[in-house]
């Protein structure tokens, strides 16, 4: 699944830190790498100006790509560069399904700065609407981002959105022979200490103990070598994720982008934006396409 790889880069640190990751996956699969860098169109600076700025934009944009793609040949990467003006988020998307893409990386954040990390960012946008499978690395982050990937974790809640992630992470794990951890956390927030209460932790406890069980068996039949399963009880998901991913060295996590608690596509506070935002390590995320009614 890892072919074809599509690289934006603004030139940023955190561009150069996905960029180094996404190197040591192509030069493993022999993928070719897409580089491609959107002259913002959509800044008042530019509407305003026109002309020059977006010649200055352009001229900018392909030193950019033309520095990256040098340091892929020396690692006898096959690379294909493209400049182009436009919404940066739109033209990513409109690119990825031009060019049948399998996998989009980005950083958290770019050129916009760490105070904002994620939210409102280009970054968010391609997460939430790509149709392809998006890998994001935190540039800040104290953990260097390795690979290959021995360890990959997939939390679960028995979604379809789940279950898509439960597909990619196989696929993945499978490829790099990697060991596949499968995590389900019950959220017990809202609950109380009454025996009620305590009778409906059991039950939630024992229908994720089905979810996993489910989940290791699609897993074994798909051939992953060593799968193990987990359930967690606390009043984090999010939490609890870092959590067993400090606890257990694991060095990627797959999760769909929303889950059985959305109540809409583009919230924002969801808990695959929080690990997004703050996970150590990278995050490949998987989006559920849902057809018209």
């Amino acid at each position: 699944m890892f072919e074809t790889i599509l690289l934006p880069t603004d030139g940023s640190d955190g561009a150069t830190v996905a960029f180094d990751h996404v190197l040591n996956i192509a030069a493993a699969h022999d993928a070719t790498v897409h580089l491609l860098n959107v002259a913002d169109t959509t800044r008042d600076s530019v509407i305003q100006v026109q002309g020059d700025v977006i010649d200055a934009l352009e001229q900018e944009g392909k030193q950019i790509v033309r520095d990256t793609a040098d340091r892929a040949h020396q690692r006898g990467i096959t690379t294909v560069t493209e400049v182009l003006q436009g919404e940066p988020y739109s033209t990513i998307l409109d690119y990825a399904e031009l060019r049948d893409v399998d996998v989009i990386a980005m950083p958290t954040h770019g050129r916009q700065g760490l105070a904002r990390l994620l939210l409102g960012s280009t970054t968010e946008r391609v997460v939430r609407r790509a149709d392809v499978p998006v890998l994001t690395v935190r540039p800040d982050s104290d953990v260097t981002a390795t690979y290959p990937y021995e360890s990959v974790l997939v939390p679960t809640d028995g979604s379809d959105c789940a279950n898509e992630a439960l597909e990619t992470s196989v696929d993945v794990a499978s490829e790099e022979a990697a060991d596949l951890h499968l995590l389900s956390v019950v959220d017990v927030t809202s609950l109380g200490v009454d025996v009620r209460i305590q009778m409906q932790v059991q039950f939630l406890e024992e229908n994720a103990t089905e979810i996993v069980e489910d989940a290791t068996e699609f897993a074994t039949d798909a051939s992953v070598e060593s799968v193990s399963g987990s359930v967690a009880l606390g009043t984090s998901v999010h939490g609890k994720i870092l959590s067993y991913i400090h606890e257990h060295d694991v060095d990627l996590v797959v999760l769909g982008t929303h889950g059985r608690t959305r109540f809409d596509r583009y919230m924002l506070g969801s808990v695959t934006e929080k690990l997004v935002r703050t996970s150590p390590i990278p995050v490949l995320t998987v989006r559920t396409v849902e057809t018209e009614v």
